[in-house]
């Protein structure tokens, strides 16, 4: 995504429920209710132990064709784009949406239109911001580790570590700002 300048992300309807099972696996989803009756999966359903590897191949897989312009994570799409060869950003943008939404359309997956974003400066991408100026943390994220309250024990210290880790990526020498705080993990630290 480096280097572009408009941002799209689409959300898949439905994820797993637009993949179809193999026939020969429809009788393995098989489920008897108290009543008797007997009900078969013919769509991936959710929580099979493959289900999720499947499914992103599988996306990844129908999506290929647009893959530089058009990265995917499970049922996450990010279209992105910048203006060349004379054309907008704008202008190749809504290509690169129409050619993502044209192979979408022919393997019938379908896109969330209550949770998209089409042409921003920035979009949420795997819990930060990415955008024409680089990625940057969620503000979100960075106001709750900001407003979290003092640890006052071992049990509270590691949730508040384990949280802040989300900004290691961010901040210079993350490690060395944060040994005073892992010190006080060690069993016979002083609390003060």
């Amino acid at each position: 995504m480096a280097l572009s300048t408009i941002f799209s992300a689409l959300d898949l309807r439905d994820g797993f429920y637009q993949i179809l099972m193999r026939e020969s696996d429809i009788p393995l989803t098989a489920v008897s209710t108290p009543s008797g009756m007997i009900w078969e999966w013919l769509v991936m359903p959710q929580g099979l132990k493959n289900a999720p590897a499947t499914f992103n191949r599988c996306v990844t897989h129908l999506l290929r064709s647009v893959r530089s312009r058009a990265p995917s994570y499970f049922d996450d799409v990010f279209i992105h784009s910048r203006g060349v060869d004379g054309k907008s950003e704008v202008e190749m943008h809504k290509e690169h949406i129409g050619k993502s939404f044209a192979v979408m359309r022919k393997h019938k997956h379908y896109a969330n239109l209550k949770k998209r974003i089409f042409g921003a400066g920035e979009i949420p991408v795997l819990g930060c911001l990415v955008g024409k100026n680089g990625v940057r943390p969620d503000p979100g994220k960075v106001r709750v580790i900001n407003e979290w309250p003092s640890p006052s024990n071992v049990k509270e210290l590691r949730q508040f570590l384990g949280l802040a880790m989300y900004l290691y990526k961010y901040v210079s020498n993350y490690a060395g700002k944060d040994r005073p705080l892992s010190q006080l993990l060690k069993k016979d630290a002083a609390w003060v």
